[in-house]
């Protein structure tokens, strides 16, 4: 019998398969731990890219996989489908019996996890806490917070927030953000080397890339969801404007998808995006890569903020979405306002900004974090420190 410490890790979303990447896999390396991947959400449904697919790709085995999501994409649906997520979580725990539970950051669906871990005296580690962006992600990451045991964050200003939160200051770590390790690799590779309309589909047109491109990205805002629709046409009417070769990224599923989803098919079919290709997914080195030798990325992911600032991405950063999250100087920041957009793409195209930062952390926190999965104590008691 293995007498390894048992490592789960859930995966609820495509964007936090990236982000915890290399903390999978120094967690499988690792000699003493035993990593138990638990797929759920959005991270297995095609229409947001089939990240499972992806995760099974790179070798990892998945222990259990969990189908949580209510269709919907509204306010209802997000709550709903975080019960869900606690009821089938739970038995999923019940039946791994881990010694660590880790979820990542703050989307609706890690607060199942949390809730799962925490009532079932499950030690339970949190990375990516203390960050601020003005949301319901918020509220869901601080909640977050005060149900971890051990805290794994990007960023000073992210460990001083978790410390005013009254948590143990033996219990915080600042060990930069995990995609980082992935953007430490990629900066290295000089040029894009893979086709992306070979290797990953999509629809549009397939414009020539040789001569620069950009790449949208943007998401409905939770609290400003009933406007996804508006604010996605601002977006579109941008692009048309900017007139060059575009590859654009489907969004996550949030409260206001369905908006930001039908505005996308709407343009569509009302004007000629000859310039234009969409895509679900893409593996996370892949994506990175794309971004690192594109003009600009525009829109409101948070990889504009993470990733883009250590590789020096110019990043046009749209609305509310990231607000008061630590940024490096790549950052422009706009509103719904497709001329306030148009405007900060030209004084990229025309000045790009490739000043990198190191203020998610350098390259080394897969490694970071699995080594204090191993060494810390298993506790699942706490009380206020202040």
């Amino acid at each position: 019998m293995s007498n390894k410490r048992k490592i789960a890790v859930v995966i609820t979303a495509r964007p936090s398969y990236s982000r915890v990447k290399t903390v999978l896999q120094a967690i499988d390396k690792h000699p003493e731990l035993e990593l138990q991947l638990v797929v759920a959400a959005s991270a297995l449904l095609d229409r947001y890219g089939s990240a499972v697919n992806y995760i099974e790709k790179d070798g990892f085995q998945i222990k259990a996989k969990v189908f949580n999501v209510l269709e919907g994409e509204n306010l209802t649906a997000a709550a709903k489908t975080t019960g869900i997520g606690i009821l089938e979580l739970a038995t999923v725990f019940d039946n791994l019996n881990p010694d660590i539970v880790v979820t990542v950051a703050d989307r609706f669906e890690t607060m199942a996890t949390a809730i799962s871990a925490s009532y079932m005296n499950i030690p339970l580690a949190h990375i990516q806490g203390g960050e601020v962006t003005g949301n319901i992600d918020e509220k869901v990451r601080h909640a977050i917070t005060k149900l971890a045991d051990y805290h794994f964050v990007a960023s000073e200003n992210a460990k001083e927030r978790v410390l005013l939160l009254g948590e143990d200051p033996n219990m915080v770590f600042n060990t930069g953000c995990p995609s980082i390790d992935i953007a430490e690799m990629v900066a290295q590779k000089k040029k894009l080397d893979f086709n992306p309309y070979q290797k990953y589909g999509g629809v549009g047109s397939e414009p020539e890339l040789n001569n620069g491109y950009l790449v949208v990205m943007q998401h409905p805002v939770t609290n400003e969801y009933l406007d996804s629709r508006k604010h996605i046409e601002a977006t579109l009417r941008a692009i048309q404007k900017v007139d060059k070769p575009t590859l654009w990224f489907w969004p996550n599923v949030d409260a206001g998808a369905d908006g930001t989803s039908t505005g996308i098919r709407s343009f569509r079919e009302k004007y000629k995006m000859d310039k234009v290709h969409f895509f679900k997914n893409m593996e996370g080195d892949d994506f990175l890569n794309l971004l690192n030798h594109s003009m600009c990325l525009i829109g409101n992911s948070s990889v504009g903020i993470r990733e883009c600032a250590y590789l020096g991405v110019p990043v046009i950063n749209i609305g509310s979405r990231q607000n008061r999250r630590d940024r490096g100087t790549n950052v422009i920041d706009v509103s719904y306002d497709e001329n306030e957009i148009v405007n900060a793409v030209e004084k990229v195209m025309v000045s790009p900004n490739r000043m990198k930062s190191n203020v998610y952390g350098g390259g080394n926190a897969g490694e970071n974090i699995a080594n204090l999965l191993h060494e810390l104590p298993l506790q699942f008691h706490k009380t206020i420190m202040y």
